[in-house]
């Protein structure tokens, strides 16, 4: 039975990973809230049982956001 707090509480929504080994072939699928650890391993948009064993399509990446913290950065005047 769900409890009160399963309700209210958010969930980080799942995100598609593939690992790719040394020449860019697709090599494993996972659906994860956070990426997997080790090397090869990027996000895509959708997993398509037809890359398995392939090349990956350069269009199925998706870019790694990246943050940058604001603080202790001097702006040079």
């Amino acid at each position: 039975m769900f409890s009160l707090r399963s309700l209210l509480t958010s969930r980080r929504p799942l995100r598609n990973f593939v690992l790719l080994d040394t020449q860019g072939i697709c090599r494993a699928f996972q659906l994860s809230a956070q990426a997997p650890l080790g090397v090869g391993w990027i996000e895509v948009s959708e997993q398509r049982l037809a890359w398995l064993h392939r090349p990956l399509p350069s269009s199925a990446r998706i870019a790694p956001v990246v943050t940058h913290s604001a603080v202790g950065k001097a702006l040079a005047a």
